[in-house]
């Protein structure tokens, strides 16, 4: 029983190796003829698909040779400017990289003797080399199509050869001035595809890309931010703003971690650090009289309102922060009963200057309705406006 076992898988092993042989045949036969080399492609790869043919360096140059025959194709018609598939070019162009390192791969392994012979790695390498500069084209390329899963395969190509021993004779890392931008572009294309194993994977080398380093904090701030890794978050959003107090990201959102942790002193050493950087910035003021608001320094907080508003009517949230100004004072005397009545008619001007910029503020925000909602119910109660407070009485209950 056991010598008809092995008498079919010897015919089942001699069916399969005729039937490659005679795939590699016709693939070759498909270069050859100059036409096809597409299917050629096929064929090879849906042989490499079957795990017993993994180490057949034959199948792995057959395949690289079709898709030379297919890049060599599609630049020479580029180079006629006779129409053809941008994308498919690229995308060949990657794939024989993909290929060459397959290949290399398998002649690492040691072979029956225990030895390792590499026989195609200088060819191989010196004539992708030419061409590996496509590899970064093809990223940006995909980046203008917004096909960021695509763009992150080139670039992440590109990088990995500096890694490669099929490359090693080039050292790119050390020779190549792209490298760091191009570990930009796929942190980028991580940072688009909400992707955060992508957006982090090349981090070291793209924060060597000076240019873009303050982008790159922003993806690695709100990549941390997704994380939930609150420390980072705080970190990296400290060092933008140190580094660079005038772009717009870091600011806000660290007074913003810092409010929502109340930690004011804080929140007002960066206020007044980012007006260091420039005095005038609206931003920066409208922040600072936030803070001043939440830290009860409302004549302050009122003061740098009412200087924007003489410089920008449309600032909002300067409406709101002003009459909040007034409205927390009339808060805080009313609080003691005792002394409400002998401070009533101080409670009663404080509503009355948090009207107008209240009733401003509802009128250019009709939807923030949980921020003006209760002020201006207290506000109509205290001053007697009947028909107001009935209105607002009414939205509130809907």
């Amino acid at each position: 029983m056991r010598r008809i076992i092995n008498i079919l898988i010897f015919l089942m092993f001699t069916v399969g190796m005729c039937a490659q042989k005679k795939d590699i045949t016709k693939a070759k036969d498909y270069i050859i003829s100059g036409k096809d080399f597409d299917k050629a492609e096929d064929l090879m790869t849906k042989l490499l698909k079957d795990s017993t043919n993994k180490d057949n360096k034959k199948i792995w140059l057959t395949l690289l040779d079709a898709q030379k025959a297919q890049y060599e194709a599609g630049n020479e018609k580029l180079y006629l400017k006779q129409k053809y598939d941008t994308a498919a070019l690229f995308n060949v162009a990657k794939r024989m990289f993909d290929t060459a390192e397959g290949l290399d791969s398998v002649e690492m392994k040691p072979n029956k003797r225990g030895r390792v012979e590499i026989e195609y790695r200088k060819k191989n390498a010196l004539y992708l080399n030419i061409y590996r500069r496509n590899l970064y084209n093809g990223g940006t390329y995909f980046i203008s199509k917004q096909k960021y899963n695509d763009a992150y395969s080139f670039f992440d190509t590109y990088i990995e050869c500096g890694i490669q021993p099929l490359f090693a004779d080039f050292k790119y890392n050390e020779n190549d001035t792209l490298m760091s931008t191009a570990a930009y572009w796929a942190v980028y294309c991580g940072y688009k595809m909400k992707d955060k194993k992508a957006t982090l994977h090349h981090t070291y080398l793209a924060l060597k890309d000076k240019q873009h380093y303050h982008l790159m904090l922003q993806y690695l701030a709100e990549t941390y931010k997704l994380e939930k890794d609150s420390d980072r978050y705080l970190q990296i959003l400290e060092e933008g703003f140190r580094k660079y107090p005038k772009f717009p990201f870091f600011f806000p959102r660290l007074i913003e971690y810092y409010s929502q942790h109340k930690q004011w002193d804080k929140a007002m050493g960066a206020c007044d650090l980012a007006l260091k950087a420039d005095s005038t910035d609206h931003i920066f003021l409208l922040m600072k009289s936030s803070v001043l608001l939440n830290t009860e320094k409302y004549t302050e907080c009122i003061n740098i309102c009412n200087d924007l508003l003489k410089a920008d009517s449309t600032m909002n949230e300067a409406y709101l922060n002003a009459g909040l100004g007034y409205f927390n004072q009339a808060v805080e005397l009313s609080k003691n009963t005792q002394n409400s009545l002998k401070y009533r008619n101080r409670i009663l001007t404080f509503y009355r200057k948090a009207l107008p910029y209240l009733e401003k503020y509802r009128a250019l925000e009709p939807n923030s309705q949980t921020r003006w909602g209760v002020p201006l119910y207290t506000i109509y109660l205290n001053l007697n406006m009947g028909k107001e407070f009935d209105e607002i009485d009414h939205l509130l209950k809907k």
